[in-house]
């Protein structure tokens, strides 16, 4: 369980300070070292990043840490090269009809453009903005599109085809959020008017009920905020079936990413609805079925998490049991059994953060359980052996996880596991949530993609 020691974020001071000096370095690193036409960098092998074949869902990951850096340092020269590779280099990826991520890709970039600029930290001349609104637009109806109507609603459905909602996606439905701020209409057969707000609530509702536990059945497997990484429906009667995993060990086992994405995913819609004071029918019982399941994927991972934050990759790995008492003691990157994933931790402490927020105001307690168990994570992160500080190493996070069924991680020699490695979304994540601490420690508003 993750240790709730009182820590401030005057504590982190001297450790973000460091972090956005080591961040710029990496950033130019890889920009100098990485040949973009191998592909978009995924994760690293012996330091040095390289392309993963599944989905190409990383590139906006790569072009946005840079635009994180600006946002909390000034530097201009990371600005305006990342503003050169965006243009370049990520048009093509606004109509791939062939990924459930945009939000990922988009929001990371063209979405972060947009909120420099809205929030005055960078000037857009008119035709910069529409051209960022205009992604933003494509990209979330490329998304919406990729639709399987069940029959209790609808889901965004994966690569694996109409039948399959991953659970990762309702952290890319940010991209709907955005969109339907911008007041987009997306227009299907016969000039239907499908609405991005409402498909973004029906896939967060599907989410809730057929990804997330809450302990309220006799199945085995059903405990609360327990995960499922894929949730599997037959798709001649839209029913459901059952759990299903493509990254973690099991479909009755929890993935901790997946777990991270719904921490982090259920908090983010919840601040839209409030924030914008959006009017819908059932917005009480949207918010409600929201803040269940960010509150159980939260206390999911606050138990099944060592008390340093950082958790291994699946809570139901085969060798865990080798650790022995291994949720009492610090997480072992090193260990001869698991690995731990890191990406999971920085993912998942911006959940935890988002949840404090939320609560501030309705339960102090649990807001401060929440905030708690954030800073315990970051204060980790931003420490070796997770901080990558050896200077040839082009990540900024270490111990980060990709596929561990496909046996995609590097794996160093002499060890049974991978370890030392870093991945994309590890470390631009690391770098949002070190933003949003940094804002903190200024006293300046929280960061939101949508403000």
């Amino acid at each position: 369980m993750i240790d709730l020691k009182e820590i401030t974020i005057q504590d982190l001071k001297t450790p973000l300070e460091n972090f956005w000096n080591l961040a710029a370095n990496k950033t130019e690193l890889l920009r100098k070292n990485y040949k973009s036409d191998t592909g978009s960098p995924v994760i690293t092998k012996a330091g040095k990043y390289v392309p993963q074949g599944w989905t190409d869902w990383t590139q906006g990951f790569q072009f946005g840490i840079p635009l994180l850096i600006f946002d909390a340092t000034g530097a201009d020269d990371l600005l305006g090269k990342a503003k050169e590779d965006i243009k370049a280099k990520m048009p093509a990826h606004l109509s791939h009809f062939g990924v459930h991520d945009h939000g990922f890709n988009t929001i990371s970039t063209y979405g972060n453009l947009l909120r420099l600029g809205n929030q005055g930290k960078i000037n857009l001349e008119s035709y910069e903005r529409e051209y960022y609104e205009l992604a933003i637009k494509m990209s979330a109806s490329v998304q919406a599109r990729r639709w399987s109507q069940i029959e209790d609603g609808g889901f965004i459905y994966s690569f694996n085809g109409p039948h399959s909602l991953f659970v990762d996606t309702i952290r890319s439905c940010r991209v709907l959020l955005m969109a339907t701020k911008l007041g987009h209409q997306l227009y299907g057969e016969n000039d239907q008017k499908i609405d991005m707000l409402d498909r973004a609530i029906k896939h967060g509702l599907a989410t809730a009920k057929y990804g997330i536990f809450y302990g309220e059945t006799d199945r085995t497997y059903d405990e609360w905020g327990r995960t499922a990484h894929e949730s599997v429906f037959n798709m001649n009667d839209g029913r459901y079936r059952c759990p299903n995993s493509q990254q973690g060990f099991s479909g009755f086992t929890t993935w901790t990413r997946g777990l991270a994405w719904a921490m982090a995913g259920f908090t983010e819609i919840l601040e839209f609805i409030r924030e914008q004071n959006l009017q819908f029918e059932n917005r009480k019982e949207v918010e409600a079925t929201f803040m269940k399941a960010a509150k159980a994927t939260c206390d999911f991972f606050i138990t099944n998490t060592p008390p340093d934050g950082v958790p291994y990759w699946d809570t139901g790995a085969p060798n865990l049991h080798k650790l022995g008492d291994y949720l009492n003691k610090p997480s072992d990157p090193y260990n001869d059994f698991e690995p731990v994933d890191s990406s999971a931790t920085a993912i998942g402490a911006q959940g935890l953060f988002r949840l404090a927020n939320l609560l501030s105001k309705e339960d102090a307690a649990a807001a401060e359980k929440y905030k708690k168990a954030a800073l315990n994570s970051l204060s980790t992160l931003l420490k070796e052996p997770y901080i990558s500080s050896e200077p040839a190493h082009e990540g900024i996070l270490l111990h980060g996880i990709y596929h561990r069924p496909n046996n995609w991680d590097y794996i160093p020699k002499g060890s049974n596991i991978p370890y030392g490695e870093s991945c994309m979304w590890g470390d631009y994540h690391m770098t949002e949530v070190c933003l949003m601490a940094w804002r903190m420690l200024k006293g300046e508003s929280p960061y939101k993609f949508f403000k």
